[in-house]
This record gives structure tokens, sequence and C-alpha cells, in this order.
């Protein structure tokens, strides 16, 4: 599937072709904090198939409670998280962000992961007061 996608500010652009089988959420407590919310929604794709069309991102190495270092990329001006990666020279598989991608409502999830990390009050949601504007 073809994508396009950007930051809050508009400074970066970019193009990716995505499998849309291949969304996950994520609860763990770094994706939680990096978003600002109770999980991380991505969609992953190889390095080769993503195409920054403008701005510079700017990026920081994160350590995972695995040992694991993921490169974290986003925009400079707005901090809009855009993908994060894995460190060194090989192939990369990009996580990209799907809330920066403006075919989001065509990337349904089919996996959870880091569910111990999940909050607890995720199951009650559909239960809460709706409004459509504020």
């Amino acid at each position: 599937m073809h994508i396009e996608g950007g930051c809050h500010c508009g400074a970066i652009t970019y193009e990716a072709n995505v499998n849309p089988e291949k969304v996950v959420i994520c609860h763990c407590t770094d994706c939680q904090k990096l978003s600002g919310t109770a999980f991380r929604t991505s969609v992953f794709t190889e390095d080769e198939n993503f195409d920054l069309k403008s701005g510079e991102l700017k990026t920081y190495i994160k350590i995972a409670e695995s040992g694991n270092q993921r490169i974290q990329a986003f925009c400079p001006n707005c901090g809009s998280s855009i993908y994060s990666t894995s460190v060194g020279e090989a192939p990369k598989m990009l996580g990209l962000r799907v809330g920066a991608i403006n075919q989001r409502s065509e990337l349904k999830p089919s996996k959870q992961l880091w569910c111990r990390s999940a909050q607890a009050w995720l199951g009650q949601i559909g239960d809460m007061h709706k409004v459509e504007k504020q």
C-alpha cells in the first residue's frame, strides 16, 4: 500500500510503501512516554521503501529494556515522531508511526505488543462519554 505522511508542522513529508497487515499497537512504557498517551501504533516497512520528500529528521538512540538500541527519528521543529529503526549498517526495517500517516484510518492494527504494560482502563474506553467536537 502506498502511503504519504508528515509531521504536525509540515516541515517533514514522506512517502512509503507498507504492508497494511503489519500494523501493531505497542503498549511498552517507552511508547507511552514517546507518544504521550497509552500506546503507539506503527506499521513496518523496509528502509528502501521509505522516501523522505522534505525536511531533515533529527534522531537519537534509545536503549530499550531488552538492551537493544533503537534509533528514534522525529521532526526537529515540532517533535512529531516519524519512525524508529535499528542501529548499524545492516538493511533496516522502519517502524513508521501511524499517527503521522495521512491514510491512518486504513491501517487497522492486527497485533498488540508489550501488553503487560497496557493501561488497565483501555478496556473501558468504549463505555466513556463521547463528545464529537471540543
